[in-house]
């Protein structure tokens, strides 16, 4: 693997900022392969040196993945000067990631949510290409029938003339519902119930491909994936 200056590699690992990290290395806390480093723009192998910050090691990685349980009432997005976002909800660390959301949810839609620093692994969650599952609960107005997920079930076309993908509708009784799709147009499965005359009251997305919102969480918590995770989520066999 190509060399990274030193600051470069610890600044992906959110340490700090590249000012800070600059004093912290001319600080002697830094060592590479057990020797100090005292040059910010010291060259290393990010995956086969072996990186110490004050004797700990850092494990290397250029990309990151996280699960959060979005709670209702935040914007699925990365900055906002009025409104919380999903990153006001990490630790100052995993923001100097360049974490973003995968997709979006509503502000007053919870569930599971996607951050990640990879943008060709959020293409592929997102693309319809890639048939990647969503599934949501739903409580709704009114009974969803089997009437209604038969018309999912063969595609929908909104009243502006949107489109929808076959999607798949299940009816709970008590006015509520289980919804899958494949792709995530604008406000798509609120607007798919509500076209069949059961407006959304709540909604909250459970599992996206194969990797379900992990229940001990709770709103506003996250962790970061697991390789397994990751193969969960596309539906890979699990090493």
């Amino acid at each position: 693997m190509a060399l990274t200056r030193l600051d470069k590699f610890l600044a992906e690992q959110g340490l700090a900022s590249r000012k800070e990290l600059k004093k912290l290395i001319k600080s002697g806390r830094v060592t590479v392969d057990g020797q100090p480093a005292l040059r910010p723009e010291q060259k290393l192998d990010p995956e086969n040196s072996q990186v110490r910050l004050d004797g700990e090691p850092l494990r290397y990685a250029r990309h990151r993945y996280y699960m959060m349980d979005k709670p209702t009432g935040v914007l699925t997005a990365t900055e906002d000067a009025r409104q919380e976002t999903v990153l006001d909800l990490v630790t100052p660390e995993m923001r100097r990631m360049g974490l973003f959301p995968v997709g979006r949810l509503d502000k007053d839609t919870s569930g599971l949510l996607l951050l990640t620093n990879d943008g060709d692994f959020a293409h592929r969650v997102l693309s319809p290409k890639s048939g990647v599952e969503k599934l949501y609960y739903a409580v709704v107005e009114g009974n969803p029938s089997q009437e209604d997920a038969e018309a999912f079930r063969k595609g929908l076309v909104l009243a502006d003339g949107t489109v929808c993908l076959p999607a798949k509708m299940e009816p709970l009784g008590g006015g509520r519902c289980l919804v899958t799709v494949k792709e995530g147009k604008y406000h798509q499965v609120k607007r798919m119930l509500a076209s069949r005359g059961t407006p959304v009251r709540q909604l909250r997305r459970l599992r996206i491909g194969g990797l379900e919102l992990d229940g001990s969480l709770g709103p506003g918590n996250y962790r970061e994936l697991e390789e397994a995770d990751l193969c969960r989520l596309f539906n890979l066999k699990v090493m």
